[in-house]
């Protein structure tokens, strides 16, 4: 199989692209021939040597793609060569095959193309297990989301919107706020011209939002404390602003706070399938529906890896950016 594969720790210049013996199904496991793989930031990192895959996984960069069942292994049920899934991956991606554990191969909804279901599996699964499962977003609540323009913030502005809650969302530029708005967004702000402590508080009456989905950590830990209301809920997500800053404790006493921290990627499979299995139930049937798309900024072949980690690395770019195999 063809796979894009990292000589070592480094830039995007340390990637390219080599064939490797193709996978065989374990117990529990199906091939994939893959039809695309999204980005996501956790790719960049682990090129730089930042964020190795768990163990066991594929040292191939990847951690979602779509593609086609072209082999079935020991134990597995409910899925035949040749149907159409797109799957949540510990690693693997970037490649023109790859091996996923069934319980993490999720049915491509309808109306979507195989292609674009590449954007779904990462984001959706993240947005639902910590926005709502961990979060406990409810109708009516207020969710404020950072870079609501990335390939998270854009599937949770939409999920939030359409199960009934008012969103608040961060961007960089005038073009990608209005681009969130478009997808349901209530209230947009300018990263760098705002403080999104004062709009929260204003735009909620001074009662702060109920969940915060973050991506910066370190960097924003103490104003989105402060930017929370009562019983509201911090989730972390990325520490893109950092790893490290103080809590004022008693600034979240006072607000019956918590403040959540949790990943993805490193979940015991079964946690992972049981996410997915949600994602299938609570999502897919919103995505059928065309209440909820997948947003892809635009696709690159395989080989043009590097030209791909660029661009996200750049921040130009709005929604996911695939890699066609």
């Amino acid at each position: 199989m063809r796979a894009v594969i990292a000589s070592g720790a480094g830039g995007p210049d340390v990637l390219s692209v080599a064939e490797l013996p193709d996978p065989e199904p374990g117990p529990g496991e199906l091939v994939l021939d893959v039809a695309a793989a999204g980005l996501n930031r956790a790719d960049l990192l682990q090129r730089m040597g930042f964020y190795p895959p768990p163990p066991g996984a594929s040292d191939v960069i990847g951690m979602e793609c779509s593609g086609t069942v072209s082999a079935i292994g020991p134990g597995v049920t409910g899925w035949s060569v040749g149907d159409a899934a797109c799957a949540l991956l510990a690693g693997g991606g970037y490649a023109s095959k790859v091996a996923v554990p069934a319980g993490q191969a999720m049915p491509v909804p309808d109306g979507v193309d195989l292609v674009a279901a590449a954007a779904l599996p990462e984001v959706a699964c993240t947005v639902w297990s910590n926005v709502f499962m961990v979060g406990g977003l409810q109708p009516g609540e207020t969710l404020l989301v950072h870079g609501g323009a990335g390939g998270i913030g854009t599937m949770a502005i939409q999920l939030a919107s359409q199960l009934g809650s008012r969103v608040l969302t961060t961007g960089g530029t005038p073009e990608k706020l209005a681009f969130c708005a478009s997808l349901g967004a209530d209230v947009t702000i300018n990263y760098r011209e705002d403080d999104f402590v004062e709009v929260a508080k204003e735009t909620t009456g001074g009662a702060g939002v109920d969940v915060i989905l973050d991506n910066m950590g370190a960097k924003y830990l103490e104003r989105n404390v402060t930017a929370l209301a009562t019983e509201g809920r911090l989730v972390i997500i990325g520490m893109q602003g950092g790893t490290r800053a103080e809590l004022d404790i008693n600034a979240l006493l006072r607000k019956r706070g918590a403040v959540f921290a949790t990943s993805l990627r490193s979940r015991p499979t079964q946690e992972k399938s049981a996410i997915c299995a949600a994602v299938v139930e609570h999502v897919w049937p919103l995505v059928a529906a065309g209440r909820v798309r997948p947003v892809v900024h635009g696709t690159m072949p395989l080989e043009e890896a590097r030209a791909a980690h660029e661009l996200m690395e750049s921040g130009d770019h709005t929604g996911k950016i695939l890699l066609t195999v």
